[in-house]
């Protein structure tokens, strides 16, 4: 099998290109029915080759997290939206989901990440995320990319859930309603999900809302050792994640309907992750186990 190397994400860059590239990664992409130029990449910044190399270094962080999945039969053929619970300060609930849905399902799927509008802003990460299939969460962006028979991946929470405080841990912010009109304008299935373990990998005591502001940031994270521990209090704990796709869900009307119609489904949706949520923690014996 062909090695491949960081594209252009490494160019000028020894290290990407001695990144050793997972086979069960490559063999994974190669199933993946892709649209590429004669460059390798897609439309939308995706880069086969690069994305073999950032896919392979996030396999191993994933293990990091022993995942435990379960349901990820439920994700059909065909344009899908993942729509799980955000949490842990940095996105290792979508970096998890996303290597066990391109390795776990059948047929493999690569997941299309919609980010928050911040992160094109960040150097390096920029281009890590563009390589590997992230878009901006736009609407047009997501309707394009769903009548492309992709599969979306959508945190509804937004960065309020990923930096939700450990008073608030496994209690959904309010879904946003953008996804459930993209789901009735392209007739897209929703595959509720729930994340167990990632709350617990960074716990935040407190949000610092009015430097974040400042730095154009959505949220500053407070752990609890700091100052303690330095920088060091941001590492994540071995928590051990516990993913569950849920029974797809297909709602019917149109996607211009009134708020508080569409907010309704958005309800339902947001009532079976919390329930997901809450039945996971009830089988939970520990959080590192």
């Amino acid at each position: 099998m062909p090695v491949a190397h960081g594209g252009a994400l490494s160019k000028g860059s020894d290290f990407w290109r001695s990144v050793p590239v997972d086979p069960e990664v490559a063999h994974a992409l190669e199933e993946v029915p892709l649209d590429l130029n004669e460059l390798g990449y897609d439309q939308w910044g995706f880069h086969k080759d690069t994305a073999a190399v950032l896919y392979s270094v996030a396999r191993t962080i994933s293990r990091y997290f022993r995942p435990t999945v379960s349901g990820i039969e439920n994700i059909p053929r065909g344009r899908v939206l993942i729509v799980p619970n955000h949490s842990g300060q940095l996105p290792f609930d979508g970096l998890v989901v996303a290597v066990e849905t391109l390795l776990g399902a059948t047929p493999p799927r690569l997941v299309r990440p919609m980010a928050e509008r911040w992160f094109p802003t960040l150097p390096f990460v920029n281009a890590a995320f563009s390589r590997s299939g992230v878009v901006v969460g736009d609407p047009i962006n997501c309707r394009n990319l769903l009548e492309a028979d992709n599969a979306i991946l959508v945190f509804p929470e937004g960065a309020r859930g990923s930096g939700k405080v450990w008073a608030k841990r496994y209690r959904l912010e309010a879904f946003g309603r953008g996804f459930m009109r993209l789901a009735l304008q392209t007739r897209t299935p929703i595959v509720p999900v729930s994340v167990v373990g990632a709350e617990e990998s960074i716990p935040s005591v407190v949000n610092l809302s009015g430097l974040a502001k400042r730095l154009g940031m959505p949220y500053v994270p407070v752990p609890p050792h700091l100052p303690l521990l330095g920088p060091l209090a941001y590492l994540p704990l071995p928590t051990r994640f516990w993913i569950d796709f849920g029974t797809p869900m297909v709602f019917d009307g149109p996607y211009d309907d009134e708020d508080d119609v569409i907010q309704s489904k958005v309800d339902a949706v947001q009532a079976q992750v919390q329930a997901m949520i809450d039945s996971r923690l009830a089988r939970r014996e520990s959080v590192f186990g």
